[in-house]
């Protein structure tokens, strides 16, 4: 016999809380635009799903929200019903597009359930650390993972998804700021990215500054 289950919403830290103790693979996140419990009939929390602002900026366009988090204990159907309600509250708010991930190795059978649709498989990355901004280990890296969606009719497409395999511990390129040289600017482990690429660049730019103009 198939338990019955019911949503209700929760409150970030007790969906936190829940997350932390029975995530497999994730810490709880740093915020949430709303968190939503499932409960069986006598009133067991059986599964939370947290929602917030998608990771990746090239979709946080206001009308697009991110399940961040989804985590159950293995109760039939609780991860299904979460993210169909997920869909729904985040829907009957405005907006226009939900997304999630899930790593290799997960069939999305509960995503395929609630109506989602996978977008697209992301190669694993070497990890999220840059000297741009540091990140600890958090034993996810080197795992490729898939993308997930589901829509309104009227909703814009995705934009192109960007090549996350890239190695973001190497500083990016730059051309150098001196006209007409068009050289690259020679990578800086440390401090500020240099703008030329020699001293008779950084002279020449200086000239053309305090030349006045005609």
């Amino acid at each position: 016999m198939t338990t019955r289950l019911h949503i209700r919403p929760m409150k970030w830290k007790g969906a936190c809380a829940y997350v932390d103790e029975h995530h497999r693979h994730h810490d709880p996140p740093q915020g949430h635009q709303f968190s939503l419990g499932v409960l069986t009939e006598s009133g067991l929390l059986v599964g939370v799903a947290i929602v917030g602002r998608p990771v990746s900026r090239a979709f946080d366009n206001g009308l697009t929200v991110e399940v961040t988090r989804c985590a159950t204990d293995g109760t039939p159907n609780a991860c299904s019903a979460l993210y169909a309600a997920a869909w729904r509250t985040a829907r009957s708010a405005g907006y226009r597009r939900a997304l999630t991930y899930t790593q290799d190795g997960e069939s999305g059978a509960s995503l395929r359930a609630a109506g989602w649709r996978k977008v697209a498989d992301l190669p694993a990355r070497p990890g999220w650390n840059a000297p741009s901004r540091p990140r600890l280990p958090r034993g996810t890296e080197n795992v490729a993972r898939a993308l997930w969606e589901i829509t309104t009719h009227n909703a814009p497409p995705l934009p192109e998804l960007r090549d996350e395999t890239r190695d973001e511990t190497r500083p990016p390129r730059r051309r150098c700021a001196a006209r007409p040289c068009k050289q690259t600017v020679p990578a800086t482990s440390t401090g500020r990215p240099s703008r030329y690429c020699s001293q008779a660049c950084r002279q020449r730019a200086y000239r053309n500054r305090k030349t006045p103009q005609p």
